[in-house]
Parts: C-alpha cells; structure tokens; sequence
C-alpha cells in the first residue's frame, strides 16, 4: 500500500505531532510530568500509526492502524480538554483543538472510503 508521492495526512499528523511535542515541553516545564506524557503518548502516536498505516499488508490492517489512530486521538482530546478546564494547567490553545478536530475528520473520512473501497 506505500505510495511515495505527498500523503497529506502523513505530513499532517507529523507537523501536528511536532506542536504537541511542543506542547508537552511546555507542561514539562512546570513540572507537570503527568500530563505531559499523556498526551505526548496520544498525540504522537496518532502520527505513529498513520506512518505505519503506509506499509501495510491488508486493507484490514490498514483499516485498523487507523482506527487506532482516531481512538488516540480521541484520547488526546480529553487530555487537551483536561487542561483547558483546569486551574493548574496552561490552556493549550483553540489551534491544537481545531487541528485536532481537521484531522480526526479526515482519518474518519480515510476509514469509511476505505471499508467501501
């Protein structure tokens, strides 16, 4: 299934992944290693198993390595949720929401073409 031209979610998620490493770093900073490592794990690994998605054996694991990236990224939501809610965490910004939000749209659209395909 690998194909070497542009794939746009792949570049996506990985310019994604390099602000939630971003992000991480910054709670890191105040000592909130916790959180931070939560959603270092999800947010990242939405990437992770996009890449490994490109070099699949079968439309069903192809299909499965990105339901698991819609259920991490998931994951990440509450996560960024949790620290837009609370008092002791830095707000992580409408622009992580919304990319999160784009990009779960589009693995969600990835999914259905695929089971139809």
């Amino acid at each position: 299934m690998r194909d070497d031209k542009e794939n746009i979610i792949v570049r996506l998620t990985f310019e994604f992944s390099l602000k939630i490493i971003s992000y991480s770093e910054e709670l890191r900073a105040l000592h909130k290693y916790e959180m931070a490592s939560q959603i270092f794990r999800s947010g990242t690994s939405i990437g992770a198993n996009i890449m490994e998605a490109q070099n699949v054996e079968s439309k069903a694991d192809f299909i499965h390595k990105f339901k698991i990236s819609a259920k991490e990224a998931d994951e990440l939501k509450y996560w960024l949720k949790l620290c837009e809610a609370s008092d002791f965490y830095p707000n992580p910004g409408e622009a992580l929401h919304s990319e999160l939000r784009s990009i779960t749209l589009i693995i969600s659209k990835i999914i259905s073409s695929s089971k139809k395909g």
